[in-house]
Parts: structure tokens; sequence; C-alpha cells
């Protein structure tokens, strides 16, 4: 179990404090959804939905690059 979860409503990360997801959770998931890229992307465009409601003021496109361009 990781401790690199998010932390509500500010979206940082419970292992380390950067912006979450951070760059240990990154690794983690991409090993964890290794053959599985399409339900990566669902999985964080719905903790996106959710952050952007807690984040309102931090910009959409911000909010895309992190939770969502560094999947590619």
């Amino acid at each position: 179990m990781t401790a690199h979860l998010p932390i509500t409503p500010t979206w940082t990360c419970g292992g380390c404090g950067a912006d979450w997801p951070c760059q240990t959770r990154r690794r983690e998931l991409r090993a964890e959804y290794d053959r599985a890229p399409v339900s990566l992307a669902l999985y964080l465009a719905a903790q996106l939905v959710d952050a952007a409601q807690d984040l309102a003021h931090v910009p959409a496109g911000h909010l895309h690059h992190r939770f969502l361009g560094w999947t590619r």
C-alpha cells in the first residue's frame, strides 16, 4: 500500500507533500496500470473532476496537465 495518496481538498501527496499525483505516485500508477493505459486515463480523469471542484482557483489547463498530461 502506498503512502502517496491525495490529501483533499488541497490535493497534496500524503507521502511527500508535493502536488498529487507526485512523481512517486505517477511511477506507481504506471506500473499498476502497465497493460491498461485507458483505465489509467479514466481513473485520473475521475480524480481530475474531483480535484477541479476543490481547486476551482487553479486554471483548468494546469489541472489537465497535472492529472492527465503525463500519461502519454
